[in-house]
């Protein structure tokens, strides 16, 4: 794992990043295939450590790190989202895809979509990877980076 820093960065001293700490900030995860999410350039994003907004090995790469300061970490296959797992790959009935969306819903190979999750509380999303004749979908619920591995870049703009 490499960290580099951005020394013409302006990094204020004394307010660094902590576990519980809610952040603005810009980063990009990139994996072999590109960019997955990048805001640089963009809107910069807000988060509060220890929620489950990024995995909990990014979020560990964020502690200590001090408000403007820009870094890169390269973290080995597997290392960030896990490997992948073969079943995460599953077959979804277009009963049960009726049941939890619009009957005239059309899936496509390649699209992400949102499923709620049995509390209702959060959801979780799957890649469509093949559709049948039947209707029923083959999703792939791992994440895209997973067994992979990634770049992580960030901004730290503001803690507190």
């Amino acid at each position: 794992m490499t960290h580099t820093s951005d020394p013409a960065s302006s990094v204020t001293e004394g307010v660094r990043v902590q576990a519980g700490a809610f952040l603005t900030l810009h980063y990009r995860l990139s994996g072999p295939t590109g960019d997955i999410v990048n805001t640089f350039g963009g809107q910069p994003s807000t988060l509060t450590l220890g929620m489950g907004e990024l995995a909990p090995a990014l979020e560990a790469k964020l502690i200590g790190l001090a408000e403007g300061e820009r870094a890169r970490f390269d973290l080995p296959a597997g290392a960030a989202f896990s490997e992948r797992n073969p079943q995460l790959v599953q077959w979804v009935a277009r009963k049960l895809l009726d049941a939890q969306g619009d009957p005239a819903e059309t899936y496509a190979v390649g699209e992400v979509v949102e499923f709620p999750t049995p509390d209702r509380e959060g959801s979780y999303a799957g890649a469509v990877v093949q559709v049948r004749d039947d209707g029923a979908v083959l999703f792939d619920f791992n994440h895209p980076l997973a067994g992979q591995p990634v770049t992580f870049e960030v901004e730290i703009i503001g803690v507190l």
